[in-house]
């Protein structure tokens, strides 16, 4: 679960939080890129790679292609940098998310708390109640993530459709297309990430609430981190599965010839089975769990160090607004 705002006098100030949350976004991009790479172009393949009767070569064969394309057939460095098409994008996508889940949810959760605390407790008891709020200000936080998705589109297209950005460069796209194209999917994405961010901070929330039985989640150890985080990212993935390859293939279409949702559902259920909806899960729950557990784990290490040394240099009040109220 992404780090809470503290509310003590000696919380780290915001802008120790933005550096070290970003800073956690760009090492963990650098080592799992490459896995949501395949994950992405897995979910975009449209065609059987092991089917009834036939050898397992030859569908180690289409995974081969599937995965690497162009590259399926050269040595392993090759193949392996073929993995990291769209570093540029998916680097501001990466750290603008963190910063935005590590240091949003935090607040809205507070605004929650502040303000309809005792609905939720009344209508799921004080336990569940902290639960649900943590829940919902996820969810509320994960669809005002769509303000990030031209550069998620951009991101995956050079991920799974690279041949899209061929002759044309960035601002060239950017022009011919506008907010309309860039925002292409932004319903989907937004349905994908209401029930998932839901599950991601419920689910972290209900492992720390019910299994630790811990009041404050900010003394939660390494180890209870560490459980909370799988939990709640394997529930989160696994929900927003279905639509996350929904809205994957409605991103990485040619600009210039989209698709919309329902039509690649029903293609999906018609040519694939139900079984495409999962598409790339098990890459997806692989990397999740030490993705977000490393993430964390930099973040609290990172951010106390930026707050020690920007409280050297006098600028510790910047962005801190957590100076007089209690958790």
């Amino acid at each position: 679960m992404s780090p809470h705002s503290s509310k003590t006098k000696h919380s780290e100030s915001g802008v120790a939080r933005l550096c070290g949350s970003a800073t956690s976004g760009f090492l963990e991009l650098m080592i799992f890129h490459p896995i949501d790479t395949i994950a992405k172009r897995l979910m975009s393949n449209q065609t059987r790679l092991f089917a009834p009767g036939q050898p397992l070569s030859v569908g180690l064969s289409a995974t081969n292609k599937a995965i690497f394309k162009d590259a399926a057939d050269a040595a392993f460095l090759k193949k392996y940098a073929s993995l990291f098409p769209g570093l540029g994008f998916a680097a501001g996508y990466k750290i603008m998310q963190r910063v935005y889940k590590f240091g949003g949810q935090p607040f809205v959760n507070e605004f929650i708390n502040r303000h309809y605390k005792d609905p939720f407790d009344r209508t799921f008891g004080e336990k569940t109640g902290k639960t649900m709020m943590h829940a919902m200000a996820g969810s509320l936080v994960g669809v005002g993530e769509i303000a990030l998705l031209p550069l998620d589109l951009l991101k995956i297209k050079m991920q799974t459709n690279p041949e899209a950005f061929r002759g044309r460069g960035v601002f060239k796209i950017v022009m011919d297309e506008g907010l309309q194209g860039l925002y292409r999917g932004a319903l989907w994405t937004a349905a994908r990430n209401a029930p998932g961010s839901f599950a991601l901070f419920g689910g972290s929330a209900f492992v720390k609430e019910w299994i630790f039985k811990l009041e404050d989640y900010n003394k939660a150890t390494f180890f209870q981190n560490f459980c909370a985080s799988i939990g709640g990212s394997v529930a989160s993935i696994t929900v927003a599965a279905p639509l996350d390859v929904v809205k994957t293939r409605i991103q990485n279409r040619n600009f210039d010839s989209p698709e919309g949702g329902v039509s690649i559902i029903r293609n999906m259920v018609r040519h694939e089975g139900f079984g495409a909806f999962f598409k790339g899960l098990l890459p997806k729950i692989l990397v999740v769990g030490p993705k977000l557990v490393f993430s964390f784990t930099i973040a609290q290490q990172l951010i106390p160090l930026f707050h020690n040394k920007f409280e050297e240099m006098g600028i510790t009040h910047v962005g801190n607004t957590s100076k007089s109220h209690s958790p």
